[in-house]
């Protein structure tokens, strides 16, 4: 499997971490979209899409005109941070006219919450 072509978390993952002792097949789907979201811009890309009000609904989505104009690096390169992304399954995309739209995935994002939550039955002391 090449670095571009990053799986989506199945639907039925996965339980907290720290909850049992994950397999390595999901260990290994679980890093890709971690290893996705291990870039700054790709991170600041996915809240920019989640902030803004179009990027939480599935079709309307935000133009990528308006997430260019946020960072200092060309164009083709948010374009690869965002395909990044898409193959990852954390946002989804829409080709209208010369513009591509973007939103949030909230079912893998709901995923990888529940793999960091901790249990009920645990609680860790802070220091």
């Amino acid at each position: 499997m090449s670095k571009q072509e990053l799986p989506v978390l199945p639907s039925e993952c996965c339980a907290p971490l720290v909850a049992q002792p994950i397999g390595e097949d999901e260990a290994a789907e679980l890093a890709r979209v971690f290893k996705a979201l291990g870039d700054p811009i790709r991170v600041r890309l996915l809240s920019l899409i989640g902030a803004h009000e179009g990027g939480r609904q599935a079709g309307e989505g935000v133009c990528v005109c308006e997430l260019t104009v946020a960072f200092a690096v060309t164009a083709p390169t948010i374009s690869h941070h965002l395909k990044v992304l898409r193959e990852a399954g954390l946002i989804d995309s829409q080709r209208r006219g010369t513009w591509v739209y973007y939103w949030i995935i909230p079912a893998t994002l709901e995923r990888l919450t529940g793999v960091l939550a901790l249990p009920e039955t645990l609680t860790l002391g802070v220091r």
